[in-house]
């Protein structure tokens, strides 16, 4: 199982800090892949069993791009996972489907692990499940899904911080789906939390969670850990 923590702009170096201290102690982090993914002002060398990426990096080893994390500074900190396409860098922040191609291209060729995100908006999910394969088809346009270190997360976008979550046979449905396109591990995101976490991740398909504000507590992070057993 992979059980992942995406921070978002949460925490701080020296929290980090003693988020992973304590999350070493965490038995089950030895039987499962844990990866943690704090802010770039966070990013730090992680305990044993744990795996640091980076939310968001660009398309180059270093150059005149403010703002960026480029190579240079993501081998500093030996970090080589990122998380790519989520949809608050897609509706929040704009990048369109080729950009984020184009980022995942660069970076599986730098033998990157990728986290790529893909999921539907509310309007979709309502359209049934037709509309809604349609829509994550476009999503995959200019992906390889063949990628041996790809790890595909399904985080439906009127999920992701509602309290909200698709009913079972949703996930199921729309894991068999992307089990069809590729056969990388596949993870649910979108409001998991450590009280539904457990039957979550023994759902058929459903390989592990990627996990946003509820991570943010190191305590319910360890218990979604224990969940995966």
């Amino acid at each position: 199982m992979i059980i992942a923590a995406n921070f978002k702009t949460n925490m701080t170096r020296a929290s980090t800090s003693e988020y992973l201290n304590t999350l070493s102690k965490c038995e089950e982090i030895k039987s499962q892949r844990v990866i943690v993914i704090p802010p770039s002002s966070a990013l730090q060398d992680a305990p044993a069993g744990v795996e640091i990426a980076v939310q968001n990096a660009y398309t180059v080893r270093s150059g005149a791009f403010t703002g960026e994390l480029g190579l240079e500074q993501l081998e500093e900190f030996n970090v080589n996972t990122v998380l790519i396409g989520h949809s608050e860098r897609r509706h929040v922040l704009g990048e369109s489907q080729e950009e984020i191609a184009k980022k995942y291209e660069y970076f599986k060729n730098e033998g990157f692990s990728i986290i790529y995100c893909l999921g539907e908006p509310e309007a979709l999910r309502d359209e049934g499940e037709e509309a809604l394969e349609a829509y994550m088809q476009t999503q995959l346009d200019g992906i390889d899904t063949t990628y041996e270190k790809l790890i595909v997360a399904y985080e439906p976008v009127w999920a992701i911080g509602t309290g909200r979550v698709p009913t079972n046979e949703q996930i199921v449905e729309t894991l068999s789906f992307l089990n069809t396109k590729t056969e990388a591990p596949l993870l649910y995101g979108g409001s998991v939390k450590a009280e539904n976490s457990k039957e979550i991740l023994h759902l058929d398909g459903c390989d592990g969670i990627l996990v946003g504000g509820a991570s943010l507590k190191v305590e319910d992070f360890c218990t979604m850990i224990k969940n995966a057993k």
